[in-house]
């Protein structure tokens, strides 16, 4: 099986992102699985692009793309992508996005093909601050998901993909109050359990105990 990990380019002011910096930390093959990572702009139209260009050239058999949120506690896996974009902030493009759908003709949403319970309870079995989130916000995260998702339901339907937030790393939080983080070799083992996850779970768990 070929899982493809991607992560965005910095953002908001910000010097590094932990969604791409942590990949440089996870292992070329795991559990006898090929792992392709990628970085990704933090474009809204870019963004789609880029991804859509690495589904033809590499046709993996996962995706689980990673963002960063800077108001996340531990690992977020995003359960619904959303057809919209709608955010105070500016992308690296310098586009301000305000009620845009991202696919005309999509779906109002579409729920990730991940196992993301799976993933969460594993997570949180090894210690691993996790929980599932249904709302991936408007801007290029969840505007990335829901471009994975549709390509998902109209193309790649044998296809499996989804979506994690990361918290911050230790030193983007200098300056900052009362705002988690995750070190880099703690975020690296959650990333590659969230993987092992995939592997084993081809279908999602009802509940997490």
């Amino acid at each position: 099986m070929k899982i493809l990990l991607t992560g965005f380019e910095p953002f908001g002011g910000e010097t590094i992102n932990p969604a791409y910096e942590v990949l440089k930390l996870i292992p070329d093959n795991i559990d006898g699985h090929d792992i392709i990572k990628r970085e990704i702009p933090t474009s809204y139209k870019s963004s789609i692009k880029a991804v859509g260009e690495l589904l033809e050239s590499e046709k993996p058999d996962v995706v689980l793309s990673l963002g960063q949120a800077a108001g996340a506690f531990g690992l977020r896996v995003e359960k619904v992508g959303l057809n919209l974009r709608d955010a105070n902030s500016p992308d690296n493009d310098d586009h301000r996005a305000s009620h845009e759908v991202i696919f005309e003709g999509g779906e109002t949403a579409y729920y990730a093909s991940l196992p993301v319970k799976a993933i969460v309870k594993k997570l949180r079995e090894n210690n691993i601050p996790a929980n599932v989130s249904y709302s991936a916000g408007a801007y290029v995260c969840n505007n990335l998901l829901y471009a994975l998702l549709y390509l998902n339901n109209k193309k790649y339907e044998n296809m499996r993909c989804g979506f994690i937030h990361v918290p911050f790393f230790p030193e983007q939080i200098m300056g900052k109050n009362n705002i988690f983080y995750m070190t880099p070799d703690e975020m690296r083992r959650g990333i590659v359990l969230a993987v092992k996850a995939i592997i084993e779970n081809k279908v999602d768990i009802d509940f997490i105990t």
